[in-house]
């Protein structure tokens, strides 16, 4: 998928900007005139850019994403389905082949495949927290908070991902637990939470434009609902891979679909019967977990692989939700009196949680983007403030995906136990390897075909650009105080070596002073406004030709024109005529605004806090991961430990 990005260069592509080094801004921080929509990524990229460069940190940032992402599916099919490596590598699969991920890796929109690459986490960590309370009456001491605190700290790369993830958070870790994680995720929000606060942008009422603008788009032979039942309905019509603009879309989603329809019964929990069933076969287990007989008929969800078989289960160093050793069996989750532990009934909470969680996402969505749902959107951010971070509903489809993952392993379990029935003269004839593997390869053949177009960069659209030298020299000139202002009017461009895709400036990453930016967004033939007000009457006072002591007044002290792309100049001449220059080749012109420059910086104190808020979500994010680390390695060197731990009367406190 990510194939051309590997090589040398920069990621540029719409909304996706990296540049070889970025800055601690005040924009970067969320203190400037827009709205905090990419704190803390900024400032991440610009502490991170410093030691490393920075088009490399996106590419390593977004390569791990989707590696986790996939990662955490599987981890997730596992624990609350007890499914073999060929339904786990169908649920890792479907998170990152899909129409979701292409469409965002399109629109470049590579922070938010962070938080959608937390989701599965998050749901399995906080399933797991909610059984240790059922279980030992408390979710467990650090180590067991460690690995969500990360997780949501990660998610928190942008305000969207941490709005995703603190949702399935607070609805799967239980009443007990409720408080901790609420508390949890406000520290892991705490850098846009805090710039919100401090900068009043993100507080001002949105333009009811944006509703529609950016409201969920009906695909070929698909219509709204269709869409996104497929997790695709972008609302950027070009930010589509080509097997989604024709009725091939049809074909795929309806694929996809299919396979996740024959997991539905199984992760509902809905075969009590045939679960009673093999609840009942399962007291017949002896104390190593080995099963005498596969009485589960197709439909449930255990999945007695080879290693139950061999016994090996009885030591599982991955702590999942359902104990090998308990005398319900490995992996069953019956309903009613069949389970003799919570964790059982915790789990299947979950994972019914889950798939009424992706009914939520997309059917709230749709209705989004009828007549009344557009009503609805424009009268909430025109009295709501901070609403309009909710415009791009297409977004939270993401939720959709932790219950379509689990409804792929179940369901090629279940495809396995029919072919295995069709195929044998009695199920029993053939291994579960073999009952699940040819599920799975089939599973996995169906998924890449609904979307062959994903391969090597969403095909090629996905590649590296090189910067002209001439942007590093102007970068390495501005040095003073004072804004940049930009020309031609606008915030996208169209340069010559980036392709014919719109892209976003990278000048305000590339420059080392804050460069003013409208927040203007042209979307589907018209214009949304944004929040830069000041940025606002300086780009009018260029076009119109006005003072450089005007431009100095509004405290811009640089013009930087960037020259072969697209936009309004207007009567800019004339202002430019007043200005000193500084530099300039075919791509890039800068100009020096003379006089006494007025200072429109955040003021010292809001830049501290701000900080400090950073730090304290840098802290949640490195801290996480290494306390999670730490106590999974020292608990799994006690002799014996995981043995105890997977006992149904012991805390398992993972």
């Amino acid at each position: 998928m990510l194939g051309p990005l590997l090589g040398s260069g920069y990621l540029l592509l719409r909304d996706a900007v990296s540049t070889p080094r970025s800055y601690l801004t005040d924009s970067a921080l969320g203190l400037g005139d827009a709205a905090p929509r990419a704190v803390p990524q900024d400032a991440l990229i610009a502490v991170g850019s410093t030691v490393v460069d920075g088009g490399l940190l996106v590419k390593a940032i977004l390569l791990t994403a989707l590696w986790l992402a996939g990662w955490g599916a599987a981890c997730l099919a596992r624990d609350l389905l007890r499914v073999s490596l060929g339904p786990q590598l169908v649920a890792a699969t479907v998170a990152i082949w899909n129409p979701y991920v292409a469409e965002r890796l399109l629109q470049g929109h590579w922070s938010l495949l962070t938080g959608y690459a937390a989701l599965p986490w998050i749901a399995l960590l906080a399933t797991r927290l909610r059984a240790r309370s059922a279980t030992a009456g408390r979710a467990g001491g650090l180590g067991a908070w460690a690995g969500p605190a990360g997780f949501l700290a990660a998610a928190g790369l942008t305000p969207t991902g941490s709005l995703l993830a603190g949702l399935v958070a607070l609805l799967l870790v239980g009443k007990r637990n409720l408080p901790v994680m609420a508390a949890l995720w406000i520290l892991s929000a705490a850098p846009w939470l805090t710039a919100t606060a401090l900068s009043g942008a993100g507080a001002e009422p949105s333009d009811p434009a944006g509703i529609a603008a950016f409201a969920a788009r009906a695909e070929p032979w698909l219509g709204t609902l269709g869409s996104l039942a497929g997790l695709g309905g972008i609302w950027n019509s070009t930010a589509v891979p080509g097997s989604r603009t024709t009725f091939f879309a049809l074909v795929a989603t309806v694929l996809l679909l299919a396979l996740v329809a024959t997991g539905v019964r199984a992760v509902l929990g809905a075969g009590t019967d045939s679960e009673s069933r093999s609840g009942a076969a399962a007291h017949n287990l002896d104390r190593t977990g080995v099963r005498p007989d596969d009485t589960a008929e197709p439909g449930s969800v255990p999945d007695a692989d080879v290693e139950s078989r061999s016994g090996t289960a009885a030591h599982d160093p991955d702590h999942t939700i359902v104990p090998p050793n308990d005398t319900a069996g490995r992996g069953s989750v019956p309903d009613g009196g069949s389970s003799r532990d919570p964790r059982h009934d915790e789990a299947r909470v979950a994972r019914r949680r889950l798939v009424w969680l992706a009914v939520a996402a997309i059917v709230l969505p749709a209705l989004g983007a009828t007549g009344w749902g557009l009503s609805a959107g424009e009268f909430l951010v025109t009295r709501v403030p901070g609403a309009g971070l909710l415009r791009d509903t297409q977004k939270f489809v993401a939720l959709a995906v932790p219950a379509y993952v689990l409804c792929a392993a179940a369901g090629c379990r279940v495809v396995g136990r029919w072919i295995s029935t069709m195929v044998v003269d009695g199920a029993s004839a053939a291994s579960p390897r073999a009952r699940t593997g040819g599920a799975a390869v089939l599973f996995l053949a169906i998924l890449f075909l609904t979307l062959p177009d994903l391969a090597w960069g969403v095909g090629g659209a996905l590649r590296p650009v090189h910067y002209p030298a001439g942007w590093q020299r102007v970068a390495g000139a501005v040095d003073a105080p004072g804004d940049v202002a930009v020309l031609p009017g606008g915030m996208f461009r169209k340069f010559r070596y980036s392709g014919s895709a719109p892209v976003l400036d990278p000048a305000p990453r590339m420059l080392k002073r804050d460069v003013l930016q409208t927040g203007e967004l042209p979307v589907r033939g018209g214009v949304v406004s944004g929040e830069g007000e000041r940025a606002r009457k300086v780009e009018n006072l260029l076009l119109q030709g006005g003072s450089a002591n005007r431009l100095a007044e509004l405290g811009v002290g640089w013009v930087l024109v960037e020259g072969g792309t697209p936009g309004p100049m207007g009567e800019s001449k004339t202002t430019l005529a007043q200005l000193n220059p500084v530099y300039a080749d075919r791509d890039v012109q800068l100009y020096r605004v003379p006089g006494e420059i007025a200072a429109h910086d955040a003021a010292a104190a809001n830049r501290r806090v701000s900080g400090a808020a950073h730090l304290l979500w840098a802290a949640l994010l490195a801290g996480g991961f290494l306390t999670a680390a730490i106590h999974s390695v020292t608990r799994r060197s006690v002799p014996g430990e995981a043995e105890r731990e997977s006992h149904p009367d012991h805390d398992n406190a993972d």
